[in-house]
């Protein structure tokens, strides 16, 4: 089986039109349905597997796409009426097509307010939509600069959380306003999510907490050296210690594979190991004519054939445990 754990959902262009009428309606009309029909989401959820199948792939985990989330729109309720319209979608095209698809859900993320406030959404997702996981956006403020890094207490709420459902975050930037486009958002925030939460020892306080970071990573399998010289200075550690310290540090994370070349993929797979790499194409998405990435992994030198079971299902398999695969 390939189990491919990021994907974004496909829906009609029309869609989309209930963010405008919502965003420029503000509180006035509350939340406005999109103007396609059941029937029209569950074909475009089929165009969505017409892909899948092109390139082999037996099962998605689809979530709302990222940079259409919001979440630093203006009122905030604007923002929770779309995610619950988006995990709604979401949670129709996974019972239409329950053997191809399962759930990721976004949370009604807010610039400046308390992490708190996403928890009932994360409540309905799981216990009413059957999600088997969440999209973590770690700057909500889409380049603000006020949202307090994941190493931070402001986000130990929702670790609870995750833990006590016994779920992954997939930790997803949205879009951007500041000076990145937001395929360098993510780069960035991915980047920076690793390093504070090593840095703060949040898998200290959470042992259990599963935390994805995507796009192979961010910068750290390849500025890893920084982040190593940088711990030997504060924690006065030999070189021998402190990269031994943080490669463990690091094999506390989960990856994805959406890197696209094999030379990043090789990087990704000798720095973290295998057993931490999920499979993860991203199709249709910023890959392009890159997201057939299974026979890219398939020719990997780096890895024997236990490893690329583990990629392509088996690793899902431990991290996901609501999934119900086959």
């Amino acid at each position: 089986m390939i189990v491919d754990v990021h994907a974004h959902m496909v829906v009609p262009s029309a869609y989309y039109h209930a963010w405008v009428q919502m965003a420029a309606s503000g509180l006035h009309n509350g939340r406005i349905p999109p103007p396609v029909t059941d029937e029209e989401i569950v074909a475009a959820a089929d165009r969505q597997i017409g892909l899948m199948d092109a390139v082999g792939t037996d099962v998605q985990f689809t979530s709302p796409r990222p940079y259409v989330l919001n979440h630093s729109h203006k009122p905030a309720q604007v923002v929770r009426w779309w995610v619950e319209t988006l995990n709604d979608t979401i949670a129709l095209q996974v019972r239409a097509r329950p053997e191809r698809l399962r759930g990721i859900g976004a949370l009604p993320q807010a610039a400046g307010e308390p992490v708190t406030g996403v928890l009932d959404e994360l409540d309905r997702c799981i216990d009413e939509l059957g999600m088997i996981g969440v999209l973590v956006n770690p700057d909500p403020g889409e380049g603000d600069g006020r949202t307090p890094v994941l190493g931070d207490e402001y986000w130990f709420p929702l670790y609870e959380k995750l833990v006590e459902y016994d779920i992954p975050a997939l930790i997803h930037s949205a879009s951007c306003h500041g000076r990145e486009n937001y395929s360098e958002h993510f780069i960035s925030e991915e980047s920076l999510a690793i390093g504070s939460v090593i840095e703060r020892r949040v898998f200290d306080t959470f042992p259990a907490l599963k935390l994805i970071i995507p796009h192979g990573g961010g910068s750290v399998p390849y500025q890893m050296g920084r982040w190593i010289a940088h711990k030997a200075r504060t924690e006065q550690l030999s070189a021998a210690e402190a990269t031994e310290a943080y490669r463990a540090e690091l094999r506390r994370f989960w990856f994805d594979t959406c890197l696209y070349t094999p030379e990043a993929l090789e990087l990704l797979f000798k720095v973290v190991g295998p057993d931490r790499v999920l499979f993860g194409t991203e199709r249709p998405g910023s890959g392009g004519v890159l997201e057939d990435l299974k026979p890219v992994i398939e020719k990997l030198d780096v890895l024997d054939d236990g490893d690329r079971q583990g990629v392509f299902e088996g690793n899902a398999r431990t991290l996901y445990t609501r999934a119900g695969l086959a």
